[in-house]
């Protein structure tokens, strides 16, 4: 399908919220998934959809949350300008929140725009009441590579999730919170017990650590699901 940039905006200095317009027509999937999007003549590129099926429906467009260069460029498969013609393939993957969990404790571990997809999987979460416990564990580069930071920050001040943030690169700011990669230390404030239902999405390094602390600490294998396209 063809579908028209709505806006963009600035999510953090090397990420943009890009809303697609969905301009009234249908687009069903599940919290978690992808769409491949390139103006025509390009080659596509995948981006996790950020914002719950139930969000898409009552806005009327699918969020996507982009990486930048140095030069505010996407690429030019994506020229970040509102009014621009995109074609989108999709909804794609299998890195999806269960219809029925069985499940009620859920924890989203994310590295930098890695919590686009589980912030569509959160807020699907809290909208069918399938929730009792979430923790958020994110880790960015810098205070400022923080995606959303605002919108979690205000579920977490109201006792909707647990929130945790580490940065890894900040070595000289005034930056008081957690600092370094994440840890089977960092994991254990938010994995109460081994019937958690953990989703990991972010850089390569990550995606093979977390798992691997997951078990160290008797989470299942089967309740680990991990971003692979």
């Amino acid at each position: 399908m063809t579908l028209t940039i709505r806006d963009v905006q600035v999510a953090t200095p090397r990420a943009r919220i890009v809303h697609l317009d969905l301009d009234g027509q249908a687009f069903p999937y599940a919290a978690g998934q992808a769409v491949a999007v390139a103006v025509p003549g390009e080659r596509r590129r995948l981006y996790s959809i950020a914002s719950a099926p139930e969000d898409a429906r009552r806005e009327g467009y699918l969020e996507l949350l982009v990486g930048i260069d140095a030069e505010g460029r996407a690429g030019p498969h994506l020229p970040l300008e509102a009014g621009t013609a995109v074609d989108v393939e999709g909804p794609l993957g299998t890195f999806t929140f269960p219809e029925q969990p069985e499940e009620h404790q859920f924890v989203f571990v994310a590295g930098g725009t890695g919590i686009a997809p589980l912030r569509a999987m959160l807020r699907h979460a809290l909208a069918t009441r399938q929730a009792r416990r979430v923790g958020v564990l994110y880790s960015a580069r810098t205070p400022e590579d923080f995606a959303y930071e605002r919108e979690l920050r205000a579920l977490a001040a109201a006792g909707v999730i647990e929130l945790r943030q580490t940065v890894t690169r900040a070595l000289e700011t005034d930056w008081a919170g957690n600092r370094g990669r994440i840890d089977q230390a960092a994991l254990a404030t938010l994995v109460s017990d081994d019937r958690a239902l953990c989703f990991v999405c972010g850089p390569a390094a990550m995606v093979d650590d977390i798992p691997r602390l997951l078990s160290g600490m008797g989470v299942p294998r089967e309740r680990i699901r991990i971003e692979e396209w």
